[in-house]
């Protein structure tokens, strides 16, 4: 890996010398430059005129101290004077066709030139002179990403929620670490510096705060490395565009979303096992530290199964119809994903049902031979109803499972 530093010193030398411009403005590249920058530094911008001039200024010290060349773009949708501020200051400024938090970044890394990505919130809450040391580890190739982390490094007095810092950030970075193995200290750190090429691997295509989640969540799910330099973080400048709840509970609802296995598979597998376990000891009458397990046991244990079965077949209709970040990695559920056919689970649906119907039948059969007078074990009646309900259930489930399949 080459230096940048001494790559692009040179080039600005004599302007930055004989103090005919900043050295901060003579290494920030405008759109008519033909000389493509090393690093492309995006902000998302919605009325930001109390902020943006400071941004841009931490961005020219950065660019001073390490003699990196760069770009800033803008990808704006305000209604203050945000843009002109920008523009006055040698920044680009790019609208996008469309709304949304995530949807303004993709729309400005199609317009970004540099070899590496920076990314930040343009209210000064990120220290924008800290990303040479961001930069730095993804230039070595140490890593895919870089993130500056809030919470392993210093927040100003005012600049984040209790209730954000020390209970919304930390369990979604918790949830977060477990279902797709990022491994990070604090998910949502908006300020995040990379190689363009990850752009290529990420499949990113949300538009609101998501997108945040989502850049980890596909990080994560596809090894890349990510690692973190502790940043200090600031209190903001302007008008607070998040809405703590209705944007936690969107990053919840796409994490979990995203990974059918944690929402539907397990919790699934683990209600039916539970049930049949249930079932099994009832039907058996043993007891347990002198505890029998009768019909009304039975009834549980049915219940059980059949919730713990529906709730596991979404998991493989989620997986097929949605194709998730994180898909389910059990053996059952991938098994069926991989292998199941409209006909294979349509038998198996039918094997099950006919099993269950036959011994319905038998049972009735006893009755009748009994002259109506016995009737059958209510444990044995239920036994054959859950596997006539379990039967229709994967016969149905097989055709829908073959519909949404053919749509993708």
């Amino acid at each position: 890996m080459t230096d940048m530093s001494a790559e692009y010193t040179d080039a600005t030398a004599s302007d930055v010398d004989t103090g005919e411009v900043d050295a901060g403005d003579a290494l920030l590249l405008g759109a008519e430059s033909e000389q493509d920058p090393t690093v492309s530094v995006i902000m998302p911008t919605m009325n930001e005129e109390e902020g943006i001039a400071d941004c841009i200024e931490m961005v020219k010290r950065a660019l001073a101290d390490s003699g990196i060349t760069a770009e800033i773009i803008l990808s704006d949708d305000s209604t203050d004077r945000t843009p002109d501020i920008a523009r006055e200051m040698g920044a680009r400024v790019v609208n996008p066709d469309d709304e949304g938090y995530g949807y303004a970044y993709r729309y400005a890394f199609e317009h970004a030139r540099g070899d590496y990505l920076v990314i930040g919130d343009a209210d000064c809450t990120y220290d924008f002179e800290q990303f040479p040391a961001l930069l730095q580890p993804v230039v070595a190739g140490e890593a895919d990403m870089v993130m500056g982390s809030r919470l392993e490094g210093e927040i100003r007095d005012g600049a984040m929620p209790s209730l954000h810092q020390y209970v919304g950030n930390p369990l979604l970075t918790k949830f977060l670490n477990v279902f797709y193995g990022a491994g990070v200290s604090d998910a949502h750190s908006g300020f995040r510096v990379f190689h363009r090429d990850v752009l290529d691997t990420l499949d990113l295509s949300t538009d609101g705060m998501e997108f945040a989640s989502e850049m980890i969540m596909d990080a994560g799910a596809r090894d890349l490395t990510i690692e973190e330099i502790p940043i200090t973080y600031h209190e903001r400048k302007g008008e607070a565009k998040l809405e703590s709840f209705r944007d936690g509970w969107r990053h919840v609802r796409f994490m979990l979303l995203n990974a059918p296995g944690y929402l539907f598979s397990i919790p699934g597998t683990l209600l039916g096992v539970l049930g049949v376990a249930v079932m099994a000891l009832a039907a058996t009458g043993l007891d347990i530290d002198g505890v029998s397990f009768g019909p009304h046991s039975m009834i549980a244990g049915s219940l059980l199964t059949l919730v713990g079965y529906q709730t596991a077949s979404m998991g493989v209709f989620a997986t097929i119809a949605a194709d998730p970040i994180r898909r389910p990695n059990d053996a059952v559920t991938a098994a069926i994903v991989e292998h199941a056919s409209l006909e294979r689970a349509a038998t198996v649906g039918t094997a099950i049902g006919v099993a269950g119907g036959a011994y319905a039948l038998w049972l009735v059969y006893e009755w009748a031979t009994s002259g109506f007078s016995t009737l059958p074990l209510v444990s044995a009646d239920i036994v054959a109803f859950t596997a006539i309900v379990l039967g229709v259930q994967t016969v149905f489930g097989a055709f829908f499972m073959s519909a949404i399949a053919s749509e993708n």
